[in-house]
């Protein structure tokens, strides 16, 4: 059964985190959605909507404006002006700001109560019930969770999938940040970040991914 624990406390005085303005912690979240951006939308401009290569009427004697082609932007299938391009929407943070925003999201919700400190969190195998049964018994009953693991399991991350369209509840499950140990077997791409401490209205996290941040950020 989970137990709360306060260990959650000493850590944040060990990573002695720093003032941080709201202004840092809206820019790094501003980056990290913004780098999620696939900026592959493209639309086409006159030069390449097919078709009007020659003038719909002639240049003059008829009483109406000159029109050279009828894919200009303003006739109906013609290309748009300014079309939008594929580009990037990547945004640069540096990485001592990031880690500051980061650390500063998950000290304000631990001193908000947010962070529900538990001994373990691991399935034998993917089961639905098992995992609610864990956040009952933390107390840890919100329509939006995150939920912080010390490593990638397959099976507690696949109990906890299972639940993100029941009962109006949404259900993230990320990582504690890899640590220079774990080398190329660190799972990067899951590690939580400031954008998933901020939305999320509880936090439940293990003592060993308490043990991991501190070795990262302390």
């Amino acid at each position: 059964m989970a137990k709360k624990d306060t260990s959650v406390n000493e850590l944040i005085e060990k990573l002695n985190v720093e003032e941080v303005k709201n202004s840092t912690m809206h820019r790094v979240v501003l980056a990290e959605q913004a780098n999620k951006r696939q900026g592959t939308q493209s639309v086409r401009t006159r030069g390449e909507a097919r078709g009007g290569g020659r003038k719909p009427y002639k240049q003059k004697k008829t009483g109406r404006a000159r029109q050279g082609s009828i894919r200009a932007p303003h006739y109906a299938h013609g290309g748009m002006a300014h079309a939008v391009k594929p580009r990037s929407y990547e945004q640069k943070v540096n990485k001592k700001e990031r880690r500051l925003a980061t650390k500063a999201a998950f000290a304000t919700r631990v001193q908000a109560g947010d962070v529900i400190v538990v001994d373990s969190i691991h399935m034998a195998a993917p089961k639905t019930k098992d995992a609610a049964a864990l956040l009952k018994a933390a107390g840890a009953e919100a329509k939006r969770l995150l939920v912080i693991l010390p490593q990638y399991d397959e099976a507690t991350y696949k109990s906890f999938r299972n639940m993100r369209n029941g009962n109006d509840m949404k259900i993230e499950v990320r990582t504690a940040p890899a640590s220079v140990k774990a080398g190329a077997d660190a799972v990067k791409t899951q590690a939580f970040s400031t954008r998933d401490l901020l939305i999320a209205h509880k936090i439940v996290v293990s003592k060993d991914a308490l043990s991991a941040i501190e070795e990262v950020w302390a």
